[in-house]
C-alpha cells in the first residue's frame, strides 16, 4: 500500500503533459492572402492558407499572421505563444525589405529603377534583416520554449520562360536573385536560433508567375493578392511543412 500510495503522489505531482499546440505567426504570405477564402479581412487570414491546412491536425490552434507584418510589427503576435505551445512556423521578413515598394517600383519604372530599388532591399537583408531576425525568433522562444520552431521561406516569384509579358526578363532576374538573398538570409537566421528551415524555392521552381501552371499570382485585382501563392501555392508551401517535420 505504502508503494502504490508514494507512485499515486508522484503520479498527482508531476505536471500534466501538453497537449499538441499550434501557433502560426507572419506576414501575408503565412496569413494566406492570394489564395482567397478569407476569414480574417484586414489581415487576409485565409483558409486555404498552410497553416490553416496545418492546423486541422491541432486541437489546439491560433492562427495569429496577419498581412503586411515585419519583424517590429510582431508584438501583438508574440502574445499567442506560451509554454503550452508544441508547434511556431512563421514566414517573415519581406516586408522588412519593403516587398510592397519593392514590387510597385518595378512594375511602374524601368529596369534601372527596379534594380536600384532591388539592390537596396538585398543591402537591408545583409545589413539589418539579421538582427531583426535574430530578436525576432530569440522572443518567439522565450515565449513558447516547449515548442518547435519552424521557419519558413519564400519563392522566386517568376519562372523564367519566353513570352511572359508580366515584368522585362531583367526584372524578373533581379526580383528572383533577391528571394534568393533573401532565402539565405533567413535560412542563416533560423539556423542560429536552432529553428528548422524550410525552403520552398525548388517546390515553386516550375511554378511561379508565367508558368504553365502557376502558384503565384501575376498582378490581379485585388491588388493586395498579387505576387502572392494562390490555393495551390499554399498547398505547396503545406505539403513543403509537412514533409520536412515528419
Amino acid at each position: 500500500m505504502g508503494l502504490m500510495a508514494g507512485v499515486l503522489a508522484v503520479a498527482l505531482l508531476a505536471p500534466a503533459p501538453f497537449a499538441p499546440e499550434y501557433v502560426a505567426l507572419g506576414d501575408s504570405y503565412a496569413s494566406g492572402a492570394g489564395a482567397g477564402s478569407y476569414v480574417d479581412g484586414s489581415c487576409r487570414r485565409s483558409s486555404n492558407a498552410y497553416p490553416a491546412l496545418q492546423g486541422k491536425e491541432f486541437p489546439s490552434f491560433k492562427f495569429v499572421a496577419c498581412s503586411g507584418a515585419t519583424t517590429k510589427s510582431l508584438k501583438s503576435q508574440l502574445r499567442a505563444p506560451t509554454p503550452a505551445t508544441t508547434l511556431v512556423t512563421i514566414t517573415i521578413g519581406g516586408n522588412d525589405l519593403g516587398f510592397v515598394d519593392v514590387l510597385t517600383t518595378c512594375t511602374l519604372q524601368g529596369d534601372a529603377s527596379c534594380h536600384r530599388r532591388v539592390e537596396k532591399a538585398r543591402q537591408f537583408a545583409r545589413d539589418q534583416l539579421p538582427a531583426r531576425l535574430d530578436a525576432t525568433y530569440s522572443a518567439i522562444k522565450a515565449a513558447a520554449p516547449n515548442a518547435e520552431l519552424v521557419v519558413l521561406g519564400y519563392p522566386r516569384l517568376f519562372t523564367q520562360v519566353d513570352g511572359c509579358r508580366t515584368l522585362s526578363t531583367t526584372k524578373r532576374g533581379d526580383l528572383n536573385d533577391a528571394a534568393d538573398e533573401l532565402s539565405g538570409v533567413i535560412a542563416e537566421a533560423a539556423g542560429r536560433a536552432g529553428a528548422r528551415y524550410v525552403d520552398v524555392r525548388e517546390a515553386f521552381a516550375d511554378h511561379g508567375v508565367c508558368a504553365r501552371e502557376p502558384w503565384i499570382n501575376a498582378l490581379v485585382n485585388p491588388t493586395a493578392d498579387s505576387y502572392h501563392p494562390n490555393r495551390a501555392g499554399q498547398v505547396a508551401y503545406f505539403k513543403a511543412l509537412t514533409s520536412r517535420s515528419r
